[in-house]
């Protein structure tokens, strides 16, 4: 059990243990010294801050929310902000340290962060919304800055939540700051193919993953769990490449029809339902159901710890493409790769979201903006470098892919580290 320089220990099962628990599996293959371990594996600093906000009858409610910043050894902390009423720092500290070794994997010069705040949205009015995310801006903004740290969307926050978060920032500094977040509107400074960019860096990395294993793109056949931003667009550009997508869920259930179902038309249904059940032409499914059907790729793009050990052993995915962040346990992990499954992890599979994101802070910066053809060009590029790094590091080190990614991601933090050296 890994013990923290405060004394604390992770809660066993909980994101944060499973991300401790890869970051030891990935050291043991480095020849790190047990200082530069412990550096790596603490976050830098976090804020846990209590809020009041006023209500639409006028009562105050008060609100928890949280700010982590894992690492800062390659440039600025980056990392969405999610609103879920399951938030906990210890989850908020797992996804900062996986949001290091995601923008390292793809080499692009930011460390991770991750903020939350316990709430569900859906009980909130937009006005609520926008008087929690104004308040909850102002907390951390001691800490925000283009320089410092550059918060994005994740559950339950969209583009419209980083306008009113970029907006008060800029109501205190007495100008528009459009480089402070990512994932914003276009018309305030977002980038073209931003709001697309993590579920078609799935389809770039399931797409090379299908190359190395000799398996074509068409008429494979793909079961998304998690129809938001980024399963639902990962589904239609997969059936756009050729793929037969079977079965999707959402929180409220799951579909499944063996012949493939049209994206198109089930985007239409989402659009007007607001959930993927009761599509027509498709037969009901559970979220557990989904996770055990006859596919070729397996896409979680829900949330965390969806594959665990109780119920790996009935994936019949040859390929799971993380679409979510931490969707498979350790235990899981090793169930999954005794079945022969290949599994292109989280830290590369889905990190074409925080790719794009430093494009836009690149365009916000120089206030000079991308074509979408550009973006989507550029994105492309940089995935399918990082895919074959982790390939060539798995097959070099005879290692699974995970292993790998976080081996890469390690080994050029660290690297960072020693270049810079330990303050003072």
């Amino acid at each position: 059990m890994v013990t923290m320089a405060d004394g604390s220990s992770p809660t066993p099962g909980s994101a944060w243990d499973v991300a401790q628990r890869q970051f030891d599996e990935a050291s043991a293959h480095l020849n790190l010294d047990e200082g530069t371990l412990n550096f790596l594996r603490h976050p830098k600093r976090e804020l846990t801050v209590n809020f009041p906000v006023t209500m639409d009858d006028d009562s105050i409610r008060m609100f928890t929310g949280y700010r982590v910043h894992h690492s800062t050894m390659r440039g600025p902390t980056k990392g969405g902000i999610r609103y879920h009423e399951d938030v906990t720092l210890e989850e908020v500290r797992a996804l900062a340290m996986w949001m290091t070794w995601k923008c390292a994997v793809v080499n692009i010069p930011f460390g991770g962060a991750k903020g939350g705040v316990i709430v569900d949205p859906r009980e909130l009015s937009e006005r609520e919304l926008r008087h929690l995310t104004r308040r909850f801006a102002t907390e951390p903004s001691v800490l925000m800055s283009p320089e410092s740290d550059i918060p994005a969307p994740d559950v339950g926050t969209n583009a419209q939540t980083m306008a009113w978060i970029m907006d008060t920032y800029s109501m205190h500094r007495g100008y528009s700051v459009p480089a402070v977040v990512t994932g914003k509107p276009i018309p305030v400074g977002g980038s073209m193919g931003r709001g697309e960019a993590t579920g078609r860096g799935v389809m770039f990395t399931t797409r090379e993953a299908l190359k190395h294993l000799g398996m074509p793109m068409e008429g494979t056949r793909v079961v998304v769990q998690g129809f938001g931003n980024v399963g639902s667009v990962a589904a239609y550009l997969l059936e756009q490449q050729g793929a037969r997508v079977t079965a999707v869920s959402d929180v409220y259930g799951g579909i499944y029809n063996p012949r493939g179902l049209d994206m198109p038309a089930l985007l239409a249904h989402v659009k007007e339902s607001g959930t993927v059940t009761g599509f027509s032409d498709a037969d009901a499914v559970t979220n557990a159901e989904l996770l055990a059907l006859e596919c070729d790729v397996l896409v979680p793009a829900a949330l965390e710890n969806q594959i665990r050990e109780d119920n790996a052993g009935a994936v019949k995915a040859k390929l799971i493409a993380e679409g979510a962040n931490g969707p498979t346990t350790p235990e899981a992990d090793r169930i999954l790769h005794d079945k022969g499954a290949f599994v292109i992890p989280d830290v590369l599979c889905n990190a074409g979201g925080v790719t794009v994101s430093y494009f836009e802070w690149v365009q916000g910066l120089e206030w000079n903006f991308w074509s979408e053809a550009e973006v989507t060009k550029r994105l492309e590029e940089i995935i399918v470098n990082a895919f074959n790094g982790v390939l060539q590091t798995a097959l070099e080190r005879n290692i699974d892919m995970r292993i790998a990614a976080q081996v890469l991601a390690i080994s050029r933090v660290a690297e960072a580290l020693a270049i810079r050296g330990v303050y003072p």
